[in-house]
C-alpha cells in the first residue's frame, strides 16, 4: 500500500545543508495502522509532506498503491487523506457541511455520490448538530472534526493523520479514535504521528521511531516492550532518543 525506499531530504541554510530526512525506509500493508513517533523536528512531517507530494525528495522513492510521487503525484492525491496538525484548512464562512461538500468536489467525487458521503461522515464524525452551521464560530475540537470530514471525503484508502487529536476535549478524541478504528475496519491504512503515547497505545499496530531525521527503531509496541524490557513504551522512547 505504502512503500518509503532510502528516502532523503535536504535543505539549504546559511551554514549549509541540512538533512531533515536521512534514508529513512518503512512499508505500510492494508488495514494497518503505524505510529511514527519523534521529537519536534524530527522529521515527522517532513516525511509525511514528502509522501502527500507537498515537498519533493531529494533521494529516495515513495510509491502510494504503486504509483510514484514523483511520475504520478495526480494518482497519488487521490489515493491518500490528509490532516496535518495546526492545519485546519477549511472556510469560515460556509458551513460544516458546504466545506465538506467543497472538497468533495474538488476531489472529483461524483455529484450522485457527494450528499451521502457527507451524510455518512457528518454521522460518523458526530457533527449532526452543528453540520449546517458556518464554522467561523466553531471550537477546535468541531473544526478538527470538519477538517477530517474534508480531508477523506474522496474515499482515500491511504490516510495521514499528524497530531489528529491535538486541542481536542476527551470526548471529542475519542470520537476521532473511535472512527480511524472504522477506517482500520474498512481495510484502510494509516500513518499516525502523535506525541501521546497512550494514544499510539490504544491505535497502532506498529510504531517507527525517528530521530535527527533516521530510524532509530521500529516494531509492534509488544515487541518493543519485550525487546527493551520495560512495560513503559514513553520510557523506551525516550532510552533510544538518548541513545542515538
Amino acid at each position: 500500500m505504502l512503500e518509503v525506499k532510502n528516502l532523503v531530504k535536504e535543505f539549504k541554510e546559511k551554514k549549509g545543508v541540512k538533512k531533515a530526512v536521512d534514508n529513512v525506509s518503512f512499508n505500510l500493508d492494508k488495514g494497518e495502522i503505524v505510529g511514527l513517533l519523534g521529537e519536534n523536528g524530527a522529521g515527522k512531517t517532513t516525511t509525511m509532506r514528502m509522501i502527500s507530494t507537498m515537498l519533493t525528495p531529494t533521494s529516495g522513492t515513495i510509491n502510494v498503491n504503486n504509483f510514484d510521487v514523483m511520475k504520478n503525484p495526480a494518482e497519488v492525491r487521490r489515493n491518500i487523506g490528509i490532516l496535518f496538525g495546526g492545519e485546519v484548512g477549511i472556510y469560515d464562512r460556509l458551513t460544516a457541511r458546504e466545506n465538506i461538500r467543497y472538497f468533495a468536489e474538488l476531489n472529483d467525487v461524483k455529484k450522485e455520490e457527494i450528499e451521502g458521503r457527507i451524510n455518512e461522515l457528518v454521522e460518523d464524525l458526530d457533527m449532526k448538530e452543528y453540520a449546517d452551521k458556518r464554522v467561523g464560530k466553531f471550537s477546535r475540537g468541531m473544526k478538527q472534526k470538519v477538517s477530517i470530514a474534508r480531508s477523506i471525503v474522496h474515499y482515500p484508502s491511504i490516510m495521514l493523520f499528524d497530531e489528529p487529536t491535538t486541542g481536542l476535549d476527551v470526548t471529542a478524541a475519542r470520537t476521532i479514535h473511535d472512527f480511524i478504528r472504522k477506517c482500520k475496519e474498512e481495510g484502510k491504512t494509516i500513518l499516525l504521528s502523535s506525541h501521546s503515547m497512550k494514544e499510539v497505545e490504544k491505535l497502532c499496530d506498529r510504531v517507527i521511531i525517528i530521530h535527527k531525521g533516521k530510524i532509530v527503531e521500529e516494531g509492534t509496541i509488544t515487541g518493543l516492550k519485550e525487546k527493551y524490557n520495560n512495560d513503559d513504551l514513553e520510557e523506551v522512547f525516550v532510552n533510544l532518543i538518548k541513545e542515538a
